[in-house]
């Protein structure tokens, strides 16, 4: 049973336990955002989230942090936009709050209004200085919600840390209201200030601070920070440019310890672009100054498409970011992309205010270079040698999906090579009579028969079959313990490892393009045994084992055994 938009509850806790009372067997995950750094409540009796959060931990993988630096100044220069993703999300969540639900803030303002009414030391307030301060409150609140239960009495330690560090940033940012004021409200937040006005003021404020961020942050801020769009996922921080190998493996051995049902993402309805997509763009972190180079040159051939300064440099770049990620991409499919982008940016053009000028230059454009074939031949080299190492990622992260612990989802198409956008790109017919065929034919196949063909996206295919045949003979189950394996030797930081129980275990690489296709030196410890590899059928003995050799017929490994 999944439970969409739980930040949407009254009282999550209290419904998930009548849910429990109700079908005590079913399995149930609830459609939590969690940001980055906070975790799910283990009093929800919930098996996990839809598994947002691991999108953003096995995303990240595959991001080299050595290309944050670069990509940040060219970003910079060639849009001339903020680089400070916070200053950059504060900015959309005050904007959502004034022009989007402002009629919540007033509904607030009244409330607090009327406390203050009776509490003689705050009388004096201004509605306008009630209402500042609720807005800054809200837009500070670095979580979709916070769950305290007013008319109980029941605050956590971790929702008190969210309203006191809410409240000191709205205090430094508003420095012009009443330090008083934030005191005051800070206390009925924390519910040491109470009554029946202020439970209610409470629990509409943690009502409305989910849409804040859903509309501020993922339906605004994701399509105004255009750094490395890969990053700005549902659930995700795109101001974490990569994430090394060892906490990967820390998160992935708290999962197996408090929610080894969860689910695993990795395209949902709801991303803003498929995993396939971003691993491809992912690839940009690894060859800045090659992009770099590629964007100067593709902006100054375009010059002549625009056509009073639209579109602006921003939606240029991220047009860019697009197609290497999409591409092949029809001029139908990035024109649509581009307007929605657009629109849900805010800035130029929205879908409450559009500007018809605007919208009819940025079509224009767009048109014009898709069919300029100067660009697209150039776009076509640029992307060529990306599309291999982009699938790599792709197999390696379903290989991870697939073991790592947790219950794999697999969103519509994704079966094989998907290139699709944010909906309702990602809602085409997919047609599943050609999968079915494919399904039937790739376990015939060598996997050089299966690389040959691998535009077809027979090797994707055969590691979900492979990987979930695993699970279906107990395999990767919520009772196997996940242990990291380090690797050793000079290509060490371009693997990712890890043993299931005692008769699994995956080995991955990442950050292919900066591995330049050789191992070296490169081992693994692989546990005692006689192994076989499920994905090429080659069987290695346990103890070190050369990278080069695991990895030589296939480019990720799915090592199984049986029972000792």
């Amino acid at each position: 049973m999944r439970v969409d938009h739980a930040d949407g509850l009254r009282d999550p806790e209290e419904y998930f336990d009548r849910v429990h009372a109700a079908c005590p067997a079913a399995w149930v995950v609830a459609e939590k955002i969690l940001q980055p750094g906070e975790r799910l409540r283990e009093s929800w009796r919930v098996a996990g989230t839809t598994g947002y959060d691991f999108i953003f931990r096995v995303s990240n993988l595959f991001v080299d942090p050595t290309g944050e630096a670069p990509l940040t100044e060219l970003y910079g220069r060639f849009t001339g936009e903020p680089t400070d993703v916070a200053a950059v999300v504060a900015e959309k969540k005050r904007l959502i709050l004034r022009d989007v639900l402002g009629s919540d803030v007033n509904r607030l303002t009244d409330l607090f209004v009327n406390i203050c009414e009776r509490h003689r030391r705050h009388r004096d307030y201004t509605r306008h200085e009630l209402h500042e301060a609720v807005r800054e409150f809200i837009a500070c609140v670095p979580v979709y919600r916070t769950y305290v239960r007013a008319e109980a009495g029941v605050i956590t330690d971790e929702d008190a840390r969210i309203i006191t560090a809410a409240i000191d940033a709205a205090r430094t940012n508003r420095p012009d209201l009443d330090g008083e004021l934030f005191d005051f409200c800070r206390d009925i937040l924390l519910l040491r200030v109470r009554g029946r006005l202020e439970s209610e003021l409470v629990m509409r404020v943690q009502q409305l601070t989910g849409p804040v961020m859903a509309k501020g942050v993922e339906d605004t801020a994701f399509y105004c920070f255009n750094r490395l769009v890969s990053l700005n996922e549902v659930g995700g921080e795109p101001g974490q440019f990569g994430l090394p190998v060892e906490p990967f493996h820390e998160a992935c051995v708290d999962a197996q310890a408090h929610w080894p049902r969860s689910l695993l993402a990795s395209s949902t309805h709801d991303t803003k672009r498929s995993e396939d997509v971003r691993a491809r763009i992912h690839l940009l972190s690894e060859i800045p100054e090659r992009w770099r180079e590629a964007v100067t040159r593709w902006a100054a051939w375009n010059e002549r498409h625009r056509r009073d300064d639209v579109p602006d440099k921003n939606a240029e770049y991220l047009l860019y970011q697009t197609l290497v990620g999409a591409w092949p991409c029809a001029t139908e499919r990035a024109v649509a992309y581009m307007e929605k982008a657009a629109r849900e940016a805010k800035v130029r053009t929205s879908w409450t205010d559009p500007n018809p000028v605007y919208d009819a230059g940025l079509r224009a454009f767009v048109e014009r270079v898709m069919g300029d074939a100067q660009f697209t031949a150039d776009l076509r080299a640029f992307v060529e040698p990306l599309v291999e190492p982009g699938r790599i990622t792709s197999l390696a992260q379903t290989l991870i999906k697939l073991t790592a612990p947790g219950v794999p989802d697999f969103y519509q198409g994704t079966e094989l090579w998907d290139l699709s956008l944010v909906d309702p790109d990602n809602r085409r017919p997919v047609d599943y009579e050609r999968r079915r065929r494919l399904l039937a034919e790739v376990a015939t196949l060598t996997p050089e028969e299966m690389w040959r063909r691998i535009d077809e996206g027979i090797p994707k295919l055969w590691v979900i079959r492979q990987g979930l045949g695993a699970r279906q003979r107990g395999l990767c189950g919520p009772e196997d313990s996940y242990r990291g394996i380090v690797p050793r030797g000079g290509k060490a930081e371009h693997i990712v490892a890890f043993a299931r129980g005692e008769r699994v275990v995956t080995v991955v690489p990442r950050l292919t393009i900066k591995l330049g296709g050789g191992w070296g030196d490169t081992t693994i410890e692989l546990p005692e045994g006689r192994w076989q590899d499920a994905l090429t059928g080659e069987r290695v003995d346990g103890g070190e084992v050369p990278v080069g050799r695991l990895l030589s017929r296939f480019p990720v490994a799915l090592l199984t055994r049986g029972r000792d």
